[in-house]
């Protein structure tokens, strides 16, 4: 019997703007038609996770509500952990409650969102223990992130073979792999050269792919001074 073909990706242009940081087109082009209901609930995660990206995190916390599926309220405890610190320990505590019920545990978007909150936290084995199961392309690129972050290139390196092998082309394994070429690039020229260092030198010198680039723009953006620690490359959420 043939194998029935996979019906088409109706996110995957707004997946992508969001991956990219592209948070207000991916706003802007949320309204789809026909999505099924799972597809919904994602699609409304990504459009929530891009106002939160953006700042806007009163919105998320006001439009979600208790009725909401349980990857939507996720997204609100990320809005409310990120809206002051006067709110993080209660946003831990609820995020924990849900991690604890093991009807909704181990739900994708809940652990990707415990290991963002937790990453946040620098408490980087308690993430782990939420993400490194994987399951998704983008629980796999955060745990390249927390790799990279507790200075174990060598696990991200072993993740992003993973993410090769289920789709090299996927738009999150090759920022992964810009992550990793970066690392130590990224280091050099942002400790030694002044953040006027013009990108068109840096990216001619070290011969970087498109991917690579759009790290360095996004990145760059948030230099105060000529100096920034690598402890400060995150993806949004």
């Amino acid at each position: 019997m043939a194998a029935v073909a996979a019906g088409p990706d109706h996110l995957f242009n707004l997946r992508n703007n969001f991956y990219l940081g592209a948070y207000q087109a991916a706003i802007n082009n949320s309204e789809l038609p026909n999505l099924s209901p799972d597809d919904a609930v994602e699609r409304d995660c990504l459009v929530f996770r891009s106002y939160i990206a953006l700042g806007s995190y009163q919105l998320v916390i006001n439009e979600i509500d208790a009725s909401a599926a349980t990857p939507l309220q996720a997204v609100k405890l990320l809005a409310l952990y990120l809206s002051g610190p006067d709110y993080r320990e209660s946003a831990i505590s609820s995020l924990k409650e849900l991690l604890a019920d093991p009807g909704i545990g181990n739900n994708s978007i809940l652990r990707l969102i415990a290991g963002t909150v937790f990453m946040h936290e620098q408490d980087y084995n308690e993430a782990l223990k939420h993400t490194n199961a994987g399951g998704t392309m983008e629980l796999n690129a955060l745990n390249i992130q927390i790799f990279l972050k507790m200075h174990r290139s060598d696990y991200a390196e072993r993740q992003l073979r993973v993410m090769q092998q289920v789709d090299e082309d996927h738009t999150l394994t090759q920022l992964a792999n810009a992550w990793l070429n970066l690392a130590v690039v990224i280091k050099y020229f942002l400790f030694h050269f002044s953040s006027s260092c013009r990108l068109d030198i840096i990216v001619h010198f070290c011969n970087f792919t498109f991917f690579e680039i759009r790290v360095v723009q996004r990145y760059r953006r948030h230099i105060s001074s000529s100096k920034i620690s690598l402890r400060s490359l995150r993806l949004q959420v």
